[in-house]
């Protein structure tokens, strides 16, 4: 049987990670981490703790945990234009009727970022003639977002930053080592093992944060009509990333206005 290579860039998101940064304390918790099929890991649960009860959302995921209200918790968090202007959420698409995919990365040194980003960039004229908007959003400071859009190439006007990480605590994504390294819903790359490695051919490491513990953070998706959420799914690992097909589904259930 032949093995396949993987070039060394495919696998950058495992990186070291320094013992010594501030931050370390995150990254190995007190508790052994568990390497069996449900590994140990962080949660960063969102401030509500009340269910949402769209039966489209329930059936899409029903295990978000996301406010009634997320759209408006959401709405006032402040991420950057990948240029380096501040922006509110709630001014990203039309708060009324608008149609709009939010996709949040990993960061954006991540070659599944890449890969996702690539996939995104793709889908996006399907998207534009149904009338949904696609935003991108990734971990890390508007410069490596600007790496990410020159070299992948990705459109800028659809690529934001938010190196704080404020909409991922919102939404409650996953975050931690476990998830990260060792879930196995990460397996499912090795499936998208040519689109990751196109998507990778002009990767660079120096569009990962400066603030390491970043890495650990996973991400998910989100498809909003105005202020109603339709659809929401976190990734349970490195590279769980929702089929685009399905979230075009999704959005094409509804009339867009």
């Amino acid at each position: 049987m032949a093995t396949m290579m993987i070039p060394p860039q495919t696998l950058a998101f495992l990186q070291p990670l320094s013992l010594s940064s501030p931050s370390s304390h995150r990254l190995f918790p007190s508790q052994p981490l568990s390497l069996s099929s449900s590994p140990i890991t962080t949660v960063r649960p969102s401030k509500s703790t009340k269910q949402t009860r769209s039966p489209v959302v329930a059936r899409a995921s029903s295990a978000t945990g996301l406010s009634e209200n997320i759209s408006d918790i959401l709405g006032d968090v402040s991420i950057f234009t990948a240029t380096g202007e501040s922006v509110m959420f709630k001014d990203l698409w039309n708060q009324n009727e608008g149609m709009a995919v939010v996709a949040l990365l990993r960061h954006f040194g991540c070659p599944c970022c890449w890969e996702l980003a690539s996939a995104l960039k793709e889908s996006k004229p399907r998207f534009d003639s149904a009338g949904v908007k696609l935003i991108a959003v990734g971990v890390g400071t508007p410069n490596k977002a600007r790496i990410l859009a020159e070299r992948l190439p990705f459109p800028l006007d659809c690529l934001y930053a938010d190196p704080d990480r404020k909409a991922y605590d919102v939404l409650g994504l996953y975050y931690g080592f476990g998830r990260t390294f060792f879930n196995p819903a990460s397996a499912k790359v090795f499936s998208r093992y040519e689109a990751l490695q196109k998507a990778v051919e002009n990767y660079t490491i120096k569009a990962t944060p400066d603030d390491r513990s970043s890495v650990l953070q996973q991400g998910g998706m989100f498809v909003f009509k105005g202020k109603q959420l339709l659809y929401a799914r976190k990734d349970e690992g490195t590279g769980d990333h929702a089929p685009l097909d399905d979230i075009f589904d999704i959005c094409c259930k509804l009339p867009v206005t």
